[in-house]
């Protein structure tokens, strides 16, 4: 499970995708499908949902509301597709996707530009991504990262995460030799090149788990509240919500659906992930799943529910740190009127 490279866009791009996204242009003609909605002759429609990178248990509850039927019961035929030269937020950005996975940290620069993404779920309602370091490096707390080697893949929001929470605990970040270590597998690149490098836990750090080589994990959410971020989320675009309200409705009840279900049955919806994905590690996939699905939800009130202050509270930190070159409206960057009302 990597992390976006959303981050790397050149600004003239995203300032292109937005022209493209507001001068109207239509999604993929979707067309019908053969089948019909369960109790309905209406045909299905066909919709699409990018990732972010390859299907891993951040996207559990897309396959399993397809598995499962919960986006046929509501008309659709969803085709889940993974990114190719172009990202998901590209592809939903200038609505040639309807739907696609994202990251807070990424449509929060997008908005800034003008491109028209928004959030409509988080995925996970807290950050599980941080530092992490073979236990043999001694990297205990952000001031043991001084005279280490992070490997990362050249954000500007990497050191200036790194710099944050080190500030806390007077350690210097020049101290920290960065290097570029692009898609490099994790622990390939920790036994090789780097010390430590960012990742989320339920994929990379359950896999460590698996291999016997255990970690020191530093959640960037345990030393600032503004850190504790949607990572990922469920996107769409201003165009499709305007144009087409009921398909955003219709995906995110059955999407929700697939969520609770994961949530509700873990080793259930690993197995689904697993036969839908077989190239995938099926004991990585069940102990990630087992991990990852009571944190979907955590303490929220429903799954996928985004506070306005979580939002605002990340966007200013990022702007305190010189990544945003305006404040966010982060009314405008998420919402929650498509998910179920329970």
């Amino acid at each position: 499970m990597k992390r976006s490279k959303a981050w790397m866009l050149p600004l003239t791009a995203l300032i292109i995708l937005a022209l493209t996204a507001c001068g109207g242009s239509k999604p993929d003609s979707p067309g019908t499908s053969e089948g019909s909605a369960k109790g309905s002759d209406k045909p299905l429609k066909d919709v699409k949902v990018v990732l972010d990178w390859t299907p891993n248990t951040n996207h559990t509850g897309l396959y399993v509301a397809k598995e499962k039927g919960f986006y046929e019961k509501e008309g659709l035929n969803v085709e889940i597709v993974q990114p190719g030269q172009a990202s998901a937020d590209d592809l939903v950005a200038s609505n040639k996707i309807p739907f696609g996975i994202s990251y807070q940290e990424s449509v929060t620069q997008a908005r800034i530009q003008g491109v028209p993404l928004v959030s409509i779920a988080a995925v996970i309602q807290h950050n599980t991504s941080g530092f992490a370091a073979p236990v043999d490096r001694s990297i205990q707390s952000p001031k043991d990262f001084e005279g280490k080697t992070y490997g990362g893949w050249g954000s500007p929001v990497e050191e200036a995460v790194m710099k944050s929470i080190m500030d806390l605990q007077g350690a210097d970040v020049k101290k920290v030799k960065n290097i570029n270590i692009g898609d490099a597998d994790y622990f390939t690149a920790v036994k090789r090149d780097i010390d430590f490098a960012w990742i989320y836990y339920a994929w990379t750090g359950v896999e460590a788990e698996l291999r016997g080589e255990p970690l020191d994990m530093l959640y960037v959410k345990d030393y600032s509240k503004d850190l504790d971020y949607y990572t990922p989320v469920i996107v769409t675009n201003e165009e499709t919500i305007k144009s087409d309200p009921e398909l955003v409705k219709s995906f995110m009840k059955a999407t929700s659906e697939g969520y609770k279900f994961a949530i509700d049955k873990p080793e259930e919806a690993a197995g689904i992930l697993s036969a839908a994905v077989p190239e995938l590690d099926k004991k990585l996939v069940a102990a990630s799943q087992k991990w990852l699905s009571p944190r979907y939800q955590d303490d929220a009130s429903q799954w996928g529910v985004q506070k306005a202050e979580v939002w605002s509270n990340y966007a200013t930190w990022m702007y305190d740190h010189k990544l945003l070159d305006k404040q966010l409206e982060a009314d405008k960057a998420f919402t929650n009127d498509f998910l179920p009302k329970e």
